[in-house]
Formats: structure tokens, sequence, C-alpha cells
């Protein structure tokens, strides 16, 4: 490694960016960074450029002395990077949009992550990141992945399944964000409890045991969560805040994500999705978090401005900047630091196979992540996860594959999606919505357009029609 540690985001022009900076800028100290690498694709370019000038002055107001470069050549980026993290949108927000508004206008869940919406992410995501590892490779072949880009969990099984790429850690916000707020409801601060996570990415669980005397005060959080005087129980900003049942909670014994709620609670969750998809004024949450965004960049072209806005924290994915730039620095330094991380499972959750890429509880450090053991899932969990396993290996392999009888049999699986004419109707028409990022599906897509398939809803035939 050569003097001072260089960084590679891809992803670079992403609204996230800025809270990246600070996150590595509060561990300077640790991370003795000389360049930070911004790249982006041509669509991205404005973006990129109004972001990086933020990025370089945020390291100027610090007093630190790191250059951050600017490119559209992902090439260029990787050679010689130390570390390159990946917080890319394969079609930018406008794929989201579509990714939300097509399952919607069936009556179906249209989310960035679950359902059908999910599944199209992994299929344009996959086949880019897997390029970026053999360019990884060829340029920098001892450096580290560290994953943030979603759905984190698919992508990151497919690095190492199909890339052969090992050195990559898989990230979320979501799992951190639980341990900033949790210890507060009790009355107790993160370092008085102990956290242990399992499960896969947004379909995990997690149980909180005192630090000092060992005991088990899960349930003491559930019922501070649920209470209704509890003003914020800790749910992501981009989910909507419906109550879990205390008696299932109970008898769970663990603390579920905030993205459970889209199965524990699928048909209120749906009612929501809905009433706002069909509100002109709110759209779907990727039409509101579009409108953000545009506010967030207005705020980034001031030449004023050096540091993260506070708005970013509506934009979703808070805490981003601590879970990643940790993951950095505890790799760097060989600090073993306990992340909960996508990583492979080697036996922490017997349920699920050995190479499984799972999200729990690990010490990260110099080699990498070491998984935590959890031990077996309640019943329940078990089976809801080796579904929603299966499923994810289903859709990872069609990313790489084409195969549309593959993506079926996960929309089979997906509780989602309920199989059928309808559900294969949605498939069919993101798949010709999103004909310029699936060239793996080509051949489909042609005798698609051939039958005379078109898009239903009309914001997503409009950006289409535009070619967006």
């Amino acid at each position: 490694m050569a003097e001072g540690i260089k960084i590679c985001t891809i992803g670079g022009g992403s609204s996230y960016t800025p809270e990246l900076m600070n996150g590595f800028i509060k561990r300077y100290d640790r991370l003795p960074i000389r360049e930070i690498w911004l790249v982006d694709v041509e669509r991205g370019r404005e973006k990129l450029e109004i972001v990086g000038a933020l990025a370089q002055r945020m390291w100027e107001k610090a007093g630190l002395p790191v250059k951050v470069h600017l490119t559209l050549d992902r090439r260029e980026a990787l050679r010689d990077a130390d570390f390159v993290t990946t917080q890319f949108r394969v079609g930018l927000l406008e794929a989201r949009i579509k990714d939300e508004r097509i399952p919607f206008s069936y009556g179906m869940l249209g989310q960035e992550t679950n359902g059908a919406g999910g599944m199209f992410k992994a299929l344009r995501t996959i086949p880019v990141i897997l390029d970026i590892v053999e360019e990884m490779k060829e340029l920098c072949p001892n450096a580290w992945l560290v994953n943030f880009t979603n759905p984190s969990g698919m992508v990151t099984e497919s690095v190492i399944r199909y890339g052969g790429w090992n050195r990559c850690v898989g990230l979320c916000n979501v799992p951190i964000g639980a341990m900033l707020h949790e210890p507060e409801l009790i009355g107790k601060t993160l370092d008085e409890l102990v956290f242990r996570f399992a499960g896969i990415d947004h379909f995990h669980w997690h149980r909180v045991f005192d630090a000092a005397t060992g005991a088990e005060v899960t349930d003491q959080i559930i019922e501070k969560m649920l209470d209704p005087k509890t003003e914020n129980d800790g749910t992501p900003a981009n989910i909507h805040d419906i109550p879990f049942y205390r008696e299932q909670l109970g008898h769970l014994g663990m603390i579920p994500c905030g993205y459970h709620r889209y199965y524990y609670l699928q048909s209120d969750m749906l009612a929501d999705g809905l009433r706002e998809y069909a509100d002109p004024q709110k759209g779907s949450r990727a039409e509101q978090v579009k409108a953000v965004e545009d506010e967030l960049f207005e705020l980034y072209r001031d030449p004023d401005l050096a540091e993260m806005p506070e708005l970013l924290s509506k934009r979703g994915g808070a805490h981003y900047s601590d879970v990643a730039t940790e993951t950095v620095a505890s790799i760097y330094g060989n600090a073993n630091e306990h992340i909960v991380c996508s990583t492979v499972n080697n036996g922490a959750i017997p349920d699920l196979p050995a190479d499984a890429v799972v999200q729990v509880s690990s010490y990260i450090g110099g080699a990498g992540a070491q998984p935590i053991a959890f031990g077996p899932m309640p019943t329940s969990a078990r089976g809801y996860l080796q579904l929603m396993w299966n499923m994810q290996r289903l859709v990872e392999e069609a990313a790489v594959t084409g195969d549309y009888g593959a993506l079926l049999e996960a929309v089979a699986l997906n509780p989602q999606t309920p199989s059928g004419d309808a559900a294969k109707r949605v498939i069919d028409e993101l798949l010709v919505a999103h004909a310029p990022y699936l060239p793996q599906f080509a051949e489909k897509i042609a005798e698609l357009k051939a039958a005379g398939v078109t898009i239903k809803d009309p914001v997503v035939a409009d950006l289409c029609a535009r070619g967006l």
C-alpha cells in the first residue's frame, strides 16, 4: 500500500456522498486517506460535479490534505485503489420509480428492495457489480470491496458466489440505526448492551443483552417500542411506522427489522403504499425521494456550503457513513470491531447453508468479517428465512444467466408477488420498461414487445417514451 489510502467510490454522484465524506473526515486519525476518486456514469455527470465540489470543500474546511478526483472513467478510478465502496443505482431514480409504480398499478407492493421492485433492482445491478469485480481483479487485486448498493445482500452474494471475490463486505444502515436508538428506550448506553443480529439483508432479527450481567433485555425493548407513549420506535424514515403485534414478537423472542412490516403486516403496508401511489401530491416513495434529492442538490450547489446539510436525514439511509467508514477503518486498522454485515455464513446461522451470504453480527478486521454464531432460528423465522434466501438465489441466477424461468420461479416464491397472470404481467412490463439495463434478457424482451406488451402506468410510460 502506497503512503496514504486511495478510496474509489462508484456512484460518487450520489446524494449520500457528503455523508460518506463526513464519516471519513471523522475517522481520519485512523484512516490516513491520500485521495478519493468519485466515479459515475455520463447521466450522472452534473450531480457528480456538484457533489464532488462539495466533498472537496468539506475536506478543506476540515483542514485535511485529501484530494477529491472526479471521473467518468471507472478503470482510472479503480487503478491501485485500496478500498472500493459502491453506492450506485443502475438507471438512477427513474428506474426506482418504475420498480415501484408498475407493481402498484397491479395492486402489488412497489418497494425498492422488496417484491418485484427489489428483484428488478438486483437484475439490473448484479451484472454491473460483476463487471466491476473483473476490473478489480486486474487493476486493484488487493482492494476490499465495501458494498452499500441495494439490494445489498443479493449484490454481495453475487460478488462472492459468481464473481469469486471474497474480499467483500456488504453493508446496510438498518442495524446500526437500531443499535444507536434502542439503548435509550431502556435508559442504557450502547456500551452497556450487547447486540446480536442474524438473517439476510433487510430481513434480519436481533436480540439484546445486558453487557454487565448477560441478562437478555430484548423483551424490555419490545415493550418500549410498542408503547403508544414512545414517540420514536426507531423505524427507518423510509418505512411507514405501523406497530407490530405484541403477542407475535413476544412469541418470536426477537426484534424484527423495519422491513419485516412488509411481511408481518403485509395488507396494511400494501394499503398504505397504494394510498400514496394514488395520491398525485405524494406518489411512490421514489418520487418523494426524487423531490428531496432535487432540494439537496440545490443546497449542494452553494459554494459556501462545506458540511453535510440536515435535509440529508430525510433522504433515508441515515447513519450510512458510520457503518461504511467504520468498516473501512476496522479493516485497515485490524480493529476487529463489532459490525453487522453481509458475509459468508460459515455456520453462524445453522438454518442456512454454510456458503450462503447472510447478514450477521461480525468482528471485522484485516481478514475481513468473522461472523458470530447466532444459533438456530425460531420456527417462523426459520421458515421465512429459508424461503427468502432461496427466492434471492433464484433472482441472482436470473440476473447472471437471463433465465426467464428462474425469474418466474422467484416470483412464485416471493410473498409480495402473488403468482399467476397478474404477477407475470408485472414482470413482463418491468422487463420492457428496463430493457436498456437488462441485456441478459434481450431475446425475451424482444419477444414481449412483439407480443404487444406495453406499460400500463402513465408515469412509467412517459419515462420510457423519454428514454429514461
